[in-house]
């Protein structure tokens, strides 16, 4: 029985942190106002972005979409891990975990290239500023944006449909909190080789080849602030990056430890996760708001508009 094919089931188990009952309620308080606010923050990132035309630019036009992504990426995971925590029951219907594969293998890999076209971004407009909004002009930006979502689609694709077909063998258990591919894979019966064979081609694509332009980018960005003759302005041009290094680090950093070591326990691999599915998303709109002018008069701007409109119909 050991061996044993069964079809697709109707349920799974989702063990995630049940090895620590101690730690589920505090986990769950901590998730809690983490995920409120992880929506607050990204959502209110693309409301000011949509609401003020000083931040209709390239740089904040991708910031919306790793806002958006950052979304995706928690709405997706979160809501599930929240029920197991909270209730008895840790178990995730077929149709949520077919649900949970696609769009998170879909937004984490839109973000991995999203990341590196951000980089190219800061690269354009600190060593070529002159040709900035010609090269960066609104239909690239888009096209831009599209290729990254498109290329995370189609690995989404690919990796989740050849896993769910996939024969399951006796125990339908994930130890994991929530649907992912190779956690699937690890329940597989059958030959794993196309499976193992794809993500691998992912890994270098997204886990290896998007990090290095994000280098390789600012390698040329080093190399040209430091010939920048005023002290001033090579601050001025470095502090335009930092948040944007800051956010790279955070989620190529933990993926990177996770995906790309042989073998992890099921402890790392949660607790890895949980970084990068809730902490990421909630300090991603922090790290770009907190030291920016730009967002800060923007919202100055607009709150005191809808102040003085609330003022003026209560009179």
């Amino acid at each position: 029985m050991e061996g044993e094919n069964v079809s697709f089931p109707s349920t799974f188990i989702l063990l995630g942190f049940s090895e620590y009952p101690w730690l589920q309620i505090p986990l769950f308080a901590v998730v809690l106002v983490s995920h409120t606010l992880t929506i607050m923050g990204n959502s209110s990132i693309i409301l000011l972005s949509m609401m003020e035309p000083r931040l209709q630019t390239p740089m904040y036009f991708f910031l919306d979409n790793l806002s958006l992504l950052d979304l995706c990426i928690t709405c997706t995971t979160v809501p599930q891990l929240l029920a197991n925590l909270w209730g008895p029951e840790k178990t995730i219907s077929s149709w949520g975990c077919i649900t949970q594969l696609y769009i998170f293998t879909w937004a984490s890999c839109t973000e991995c290239v999203l990341l590196a076209v951000m980089a190219l971004d800061r690269y354009v407009a600190i060593c070529h500023p002159l040709r900035y909004s010609l090269i960066m002009h609104p239909w690239a930006c888009v096209c831009m944006a599209a290729v990254c979502w498109s290329t995370g689609l189609a690995n989404s694709l690919l990796q989740v449909t050849f896993s769910i077909q996939l024969p399951l063998c006796r125990h339908h258990t994930l130890e994991h909190f929530f649907c992912e591919v190779p956690a699937l894979n690890k329940l597989a019966c059958g030959d794993t080789s196309t499976n193992e064979l794809s993500l691998t081609l992912g890994a270098i694509l997204f886990g290896m080849i998007a990090p290095l332009m994000v280098v390789v980018s600012y390698t040329l960005i080093a190399r040209a602030v430091l010939k920048l003759p005023s002290a001033e302005g090579r601050h001025k041009a470095l502090s335009t990056c930092s948040s944007h290094l800051v956010v790279v680090t955070m989620f190529f950093g933990p993926g990177m430890y996770l995906y790309l070591q042989p073998t992890a326990s099921s402890t790392q691999a949660n607790f890895t996760s949980l970084f990068y599915c809730v902490i990421t998303p909630l300090l991603n709109p922090l790290i770009y708001t907190i030291r920016n002018k730009e967002v800060k008069t923007a919202w100055k701007r607009i709150l005191p508009l809808h102040g003085g409109r609330k003022a003026s119909q209560a009179r």
